[in-house]
C-alpha cells in the first residue's frame, strides 16, 4: 500500500523502523487523526487507534486515558507549542517518534490557509534527544533519512544528502 502513497520513503522507512520495535499484539495510539501512516500500521497487522484531532497542547485526555502499549508520533510535535507536557503525560512504556529536522537552508513550514499546518518547532537531533531525556524516556534506536524533491535548484539538490527526518524509539525510565 505504502509504495503508491506520497511520501512513500517516509512510510516505508518509518513502517520498517516500527516493525524492528514494535510487536503486532502491541496495542498503539498514533498521535493525530487517522492519517496513511496509522493506515500503514493497521494494514500490517498492528491495532491502532488515533487521538480525534483535539489540541495536544489543551487537551491530552485521550492520552492520559489511554490504555495502548505504545505511542506513537510521527510528524506532531513540531506542531505543538508544549511537547514537554505531552511527553510527560504519557502512560505507556515505550515511544516511536518522527520529527521533521531543522533545515538551515529552509524556513520553518507555515502553511497560509491552515493555522494548524504550521512548525513551531523543527528540531535538531540533539534536541529531540534532550526533550525525551528531560521528560523520563531513554533512547534505545534512531535513524535518520533524506527528503528528495524531483525539482531543478540548489535546495532540492541539497535535500537529497541532507537528513530531513529524525525517528527515535524509546522506553520509559
Amino acid at each position: 500500500m505504502y509504495e503508491k502513497t506520497f511520501p512513500n520513503k517516509r512510510f516505508k522507512l518509518t513502517l520498517l523502523f516500527l516493525k524492528k520495535h514494535i510487536k503486532t499484539s502491541e496495542s498503539i495510539l498514533d498521535l493525530g487523526v487517522k492519517n496513511p501512516m496509522s493506515e500503514i500500521m493497521i494494514a500490517n497487522g498492528y491495532e491502532v487507534s488515533n487521538t480525534n484531532g483535539e489540541d495536544l497542547d489543551e487537551d491530552r485526555s485521550a492520552i492520559e486515558n489511554s490504555n495502548a502499549d505504545v505511542i506513537t508520533a510521527f510528524e506532531i510535535f513540531e506542531h505543538l507549542l508544549s511537547p514537554y507536557e505531552v511527553l510527560k503525560s504519557i502512560k505507556a512504556n515505550k515511544i516511536i517518534v518522527s520529527v521533521p529536522l531543522r533545515l538551515w537552508f529552509a524556513s520553518a513550514y507555515k502553511s497560509e490557509t491552515d493555522e494548524r499546518d504550521r512548525h513551531y518547532h523543527e528540531f535538531e537531533d540533539w534536541q529531540l534527544d534532550w526533550l525525551l531525556e528531560k521528560t523520563g524516556w531513554k533512547i534505545k534506536d534512531t535513524a535518520k533519512w533524506t527528503n528528495p524533491v524531483n525539482k531543478i535548484g540548489l535546495r532540492p539538490f541539497l535535500r537529497r544528502f541532507i537528513n530531513r527526518y529524525y525517528i527515535v524509539y524509546a522506553e520509559r525510565v
